[in-house]
């Protein structure tokens, strides 16, 4: 079995593959904490499965969150017994990066193509709803091209109730008109309806600036909600980050070993 973990700003996404099929998947707040506090919590989350550790054969760990990269890569050494795959652009992906600095890209957003491309093929756009929202082009030829950042729900959120003396945190639901009748469902209407148009904006514009037809996944914590109200996302996929780390670990862990980097 494969642990994979996905380390965000604000979540980190933990999961578990036996082959090519997710078993587990937990989600967790980022923050700082030791290699035995981590190596608490996987065992923690172990128990309550039924999976033995000593079934965990290999991991692979992609972060935005460099200060959290040592203590889980010594927190699954430690609890767990394996080296863990970390992920950077130097990796072979089976899709080329045709960025400025490759280095500078999100791990997040690279095992993200790399998911994406697997499943839907190219061209594509790939819109993750974290922290921030970002959209990843990736071209007819599987190069990944770069594409757009900007704040995420959350931190607009946050950002919107800090700044103001009378407005209130709300609920990421839309409301049922765009003509909010009340200051929540107002808040709502400029929060859902607006981001579902910043992300057909975005992606019109990176459709027109290609020159492709392109299909439109969005993952990540909004895009269910978010997809709903778009013109322009076409697939839904909860897990896609999950499963660009199986299939990175698959190209690169010299027989599920495990690399640590």
């Amino acid at each position: 079995m494969l642990l994979v973990v996905d380390i965000g700003n604000t979540n980190t996404v933990v999961g578990i593959f036996d082959g090519d099929r997710l078993l587990h998947h937990w989600r967790l707040m980022s923050g700082r904490r030791t290699s035995d506090e981590l190596g608490i919590y996987l065992l923690g989350l172990f128990g309550l499965t039924g999976v033995e550790t000593s079934e965990i054969t290999g991991a692979a760990v992609s972060s935005v969150v460099p200060p959290l990269n040592a203590p889980w890569r010594d927190g699954l050494r430690r609890y767990l017994g394996v080296e863990c795959l970390m992920i950077h652009s130097g990796l072979d992906m089976g899709i080329s990066v045709d960025y400025v600095s490759p280095s500078e890209v999100g791990a997040d957003r690279l095992v993200n193509a790399v998911a994406g491309v697997h499943k839907y093929g190219a061209p594509l756009i790939i819109v993750d709803f974290g922290t921030a929202i970002t959209l990843d082009a990736i071209s007819r030829e599987k190069k990944y091209l770069g594409g757009a950042i900007a704040p995420g729900l959350g931190v607009s959120m946050e950002a919107l109730y800090g700044k103001t003396a009378k407005l209130p945190k709300v609920s990421f639901d839309a409301p049922e008109k765009v003509v909010g009748r009340n200051t929540m469902e107002s808040i709502q209407s400029g929060l859902m309806h607006g981001f579902s148009g910043l992300v057909d904006s975005l992606a019109k514009k990176i459709r027109h600036e290609t020159g492709e037809s392109t299909t439109v996944i969005a993952t990540g914590g909004q895009a269910e909600a978010i997809a709903i109200l778009s013109e322009t996302i076409e697939h839904v996929e909860p897990w896609l980050t999950l499963e660009g780390l199986r299939l990175l670990y698959d190209r690169n862990a010299d027989g599920g070993d495990g690399v640590s980097n």
